[in-house]
């Protein structure tokens, strides 16, 4: 098993435990601060199984029904995704407002802040262990789970502080007030998290730094005359690059092979960490001159 799917299953083991931990405590205590934290442990398990099925699938070889992989599978669950985390936001946000119009208090408070404790510890390793897999592997699901986690990680440092202070004060409009302000949070974030994978599905370009950067290492080949058509997307950790390059028609096919391969080469060194796959095809005249750029030699 790889190191990858290794630290999904790990997310998802935590996840479960904290969901069962807190809806026990959630239904002795009244806290919203602890019925919202459930939830998020209630995505947090979706999510991390979602990765270990995205991992699982992303890691098979492509093949004759899929010719490119099955990268965006990660992308077509977004839109689930983002309901469900919308949904809990203005579940948590609903609840909230019953409580305020009730007037209910929270009970069990010390039960509370000791299942926090035991949720900023679990979170704290697991966060721990996925950032050490993903500097290990550049795994972008990876990265994405362990910055999710960090998020929880603070989201239950300020439950816990919170629930210490009305532990001590006995101001119970604070549990109110506080999560219909994380309620609007979670509700905005959804929106930032459908928003990058719109970009992934619709296979959105390289950042403009990286294309600059492209574009040089293309003018820095003296018979290269102009070039078009150069697209650019990136599924996780993979960059693809295509472009068309315009020759003199009398070029020897040997040496505009050679300068295929060093393109080819010399490309990827813009990002070492990520995989690039570069499609370069070679024009004897420029067939797009609407969008070619010509160079001055």
């Amino acid at each position: 098993m790889s190191l990858q799917r290794t630290a999904t299953i790990a997310s998802s083991t935590t996840a479960f435990l904290l969901l069962i931990i807190k809806f026990i405590v959630w239904i002795m205590s009244g806290s919203i601060a602890v019925l919202s934290s459930a939830i998020d442990s209630t995505l947090d398990l979706f999510v991390s199984l979602f990765n270990y099925f995205a991992i699982h699938s992303s890691e098979k070889d492509a093949d004759t029904k899929f010719n490119y992989g099955r990268w965006k599978i990660e992308a077509l669950a977004a839109l689930f995704e983002w309901l469900v985390i919308t949904g809990s936001g203005f579940y948590i946000f609903y609840e909230a407002v019953l409580k305020i119009i009730n007037k209910e208090t929270v009970s069990y408070l010390w039960v509370s802040v000791w299942i926090m404790i035991v949720s900023v510890i679990l979170t704290g390793a697991l966060v721990y262990f996925l950032e050490y897999v993903a500097k290990k592997t550049n795994n972008l699901v990876i990265k994405s789970d362990a910055l999710h986690y960090k998020t929880d990680l603070y989201s239950n440092a300020w439950i816990l502080l919170w629930l210490a202070i009305i532990y001590f004060t006995w101001l119970y409009f604070i549990d109110w007030i506080i999560w219909i302000i994380i309620a609007i949070y979670i509700i905005y974030s959804a929106w930032e998290l459908i928003s990058k994978w719109y970009h992934l599905l619709l296979d959105a370009a390289l950042d403009e730094n990286e294309i600059q950067q492209i574009i040089s290492i293309i003018k820095s080949q003296n018979m290269v005359n102009a070039f078009h058509e150069l697209k650019t997307r990136q599924i996780w950790n993979v960059k693809y690059v295509e472009v068309h390059l315009v020759f003199n028609p009398k070029i020897l096919l040997i040496d505009a092979h050679r300068i295929w391969d060093h393109i080819e080469y010399s490309i990827p060194k813009i990002d070492p960490l990520c995989e690039w796959k570069v499609l370069v095809h070679l024009d004897p005249y420029d067939d797009s001159p609407q969008d070619s750029i010509n160079f001055d030699k």
